[in-house]
């Protein structure tokens, strides 16, 4: 379980490492209360993730975890990007296991990163055997995606910065995939008697499923947030924050996120991905209605897509 004075300690070890991102003001919107945009896409390489995995990384070497074996990752997406972008910065060798079938651009990136990529197996769950196997082989630190204490701890310190920029709120919106961000913001936020909202695309109902049926439980994925939300099980300590916090979830169709995302660009010129606009999706949607008065944020997660399509 992941606790708040980890959050906190993750804090003060990645003071230098990672960005503090802007919080602006989300105005013409027609709510009742104020409400803000946690610009955290601007973090380094695009998304929250290299929070997470600069604390892994670190907290590891405190610890003597890190060795000359370096680092470990499975993932394509944001989470390998971060943990290849955290790896160089550290001067630490970082394997990152993807699918074959994983953009070529992702792919790319990872290299100029730094990362040596191994392409395996047609789904995730090869790939991340794979991880797992050279983890067991080299003695290389695992990364996990979203589930593991030091990761969600690093997560939960946009949450801390989020509270300071805006003098406090009640409600912030938090898109769910695995579940390592809201399950940091959630632990940040809850001394503070703030909660969190876990926003959902409908057809990626994993933390929702969950909590209905008491338990992490497998899901199908689809949909357009797929791509960065398409978890097919949410997290155990994501669960049992969401648990122990009073998480509630609420989901959103895919045609509600395109429209958010869209309305993101042609009224802020912020692009983002699909799956972090699922979070504002659910205020511009109606699928969370704020009280009178009620102070919300949005945490906008990533920036990792083509904006080719908004124009």
């Amino acid at each position: 379980m992941i606790s708040s004075s980890d959050v906190h300690a993750a804090r003060s070890r990645t003071a230098g490492h990672v960005r503090t991102t802007p919080t602006v003001a989300l105005d013409g919107g027609g709510l009742a209360g104020p409400a803000w945009l946690k610009l955290e896409y601007l973090q380094h390489t695009g998304s929250f993730k290299a929070r997470g995995a600069f604390n892994r990384l670190l907290a590891a070497r405190e610890r003597g975890e890190l060795t000359g074996a370096g680092v470990v990752a499975a993932s394509g997406g944001n989470a390998g990007l971060g943990v290849a972008y955290a790896a160089r910065a550290l001067a630490v060798p970082a394997d990152v296991f993807v699918p074959v079938a994983a953009p070529r651009v992702k792919v790319e990136r990872l290299r100029r990163l730094g990362a040596t990529v191994h392409l395996v197996g047609e789904r995730y769950a090869e790939a991340y055997d794979a991880a797992l196997k050279h983890q067991a082989d080299s003695g290389a630190l695992f990364c996990h995606a979203y589930d593991q204490v030091d990761v969600c701890a690093g997560q939960g310190t946009v949450g801390l910065e989020l509270w300071e920029q805006t003098g406090g709120v009640d409600t912030v919106l938090v898109a769910v995939g695995g579940g390592g961000l809201m399950a940091g913001v959630a632990t940040a936020l809850a001394e503070r008697g703030a909660r969190v909202v876990a926003v959902e695309p409908v057809t990626i109902p994993t933390l929702h499923d969950a909590l209905r049926a008491g338990r992490p439980v497998e899901v199908a994925v689809s949909g357009i947030a797929a791509d960065s939300l398409g978890a097919s099980r949410v997290g155990d300590i994501a669960f049992a924050v969401a648990r122990d916090t009073g998480v509630r979830s609420v989901l959103v169709p895919d045609e509600e996120i395109v429209r958010a995302r869209r309305a993101l660009w042609e009224e802020r010129r912020v692009v983002v991905e699909h799956g972090t606009a699922a979070a504002l999706a659910a205020l511009t949607g109606g699928a969370y209605r704020p009280a009178d008065g009620e102070r919300v944020a949005v945490l906008l997660c990533g920036a990792n897509t083509d904006p080719g399509d908004l124009v």
